[in-house]
């Protein structure tokens, strides 16, 4: 398990730079039928890289304190930190920080899983989009009233909510989740645009 948790944290924390190269290479490419080649090929990887990030969250939230074994007794002293953490925003009543802390890392696999299989790619990247942003908020928010506390985001070393947490939010997770979304509407365009220019020429065909 621990190998596995390197290995997420890794793709978490650096698979972005795979996703900008691939997009770079899109930008580069000149044939149409190059583009979306290279698009499928960095939809694939983005959508492995940004289901690792939640994967990777998700995994550091569950984990067991070091010397704890993986079972459900480790995980709920995992999850009462995870609490303690959201609480520390100082946003919503310790019920509701518990709450959050028994819900957000289950739901952060389940989206994680979900960007990996690639199935209804687009609206997953989305709803990836719009979970950074709300963990980009309440980072923001804990900043501005001061708040010297962990992001308790689960991924990587430990980082005080602050500008370096939004920095790296934004350019690790963020971007590649935006790109992710570009590409999957691009190319979802793409197909809509080639069924549109077959009707008229089966049309005729068929007069």
């Amino acid at each position: 398990m621990d190998a596995l948790g390197s290995v997420l944290n890794w793709l978490a924390e650096w698979g972005f730079i795979f996703v900008v190269a691939g997009l770079i290479a899109f930008l580069c490419a000149r044939k149409p039928a190059q583009r979306r080649y290279l698009m499928r090929a960095l939809l694939l990887v983005g959508g492995i890289v940004v289901g690792c990030i939640f994967l990777a969250a998700s995994y550091g939230k569950l984990k067991p304190l070091p010397g704890f074994p993986w079972n459900w007794a480790s995980a709920k002293t995992s999850i009462a930190l995870f609490a303690i953490q959201v609480e520390s925003y100082q946003v919503v009543s310790a019920k509701t920080a518990n709450t959050i802390a028994h819900t957000l890392p289950f739901v952060e696999l389940a989206l994680g899983l979900w960007l990996v299989s690639g199935i209804l790619r687009r609206y997953a990247s989305l709803v990836a989009c719009l979970a950074f942003c709300g963990f980009m908020i309440a980072i923001f928010s804990a900043y501005q009233r001061g708040l010297k506390i962990d992001c308790g985001c689960g991924v990587g070393p430990p980082q005080e909510a602050g500008p370096g947490a939004l920095l790296r939010d934004g350019i690790r997770f963020l971007l590649p989740a935006l790109i992710v979304a570009f590409g999957a509407f691009w190319i979802r365009g793409q197909a809509a645009a080639a069924r549109k220019s077959e009707i008229p020429a089966s049309t005729t065909a068929s007069r």
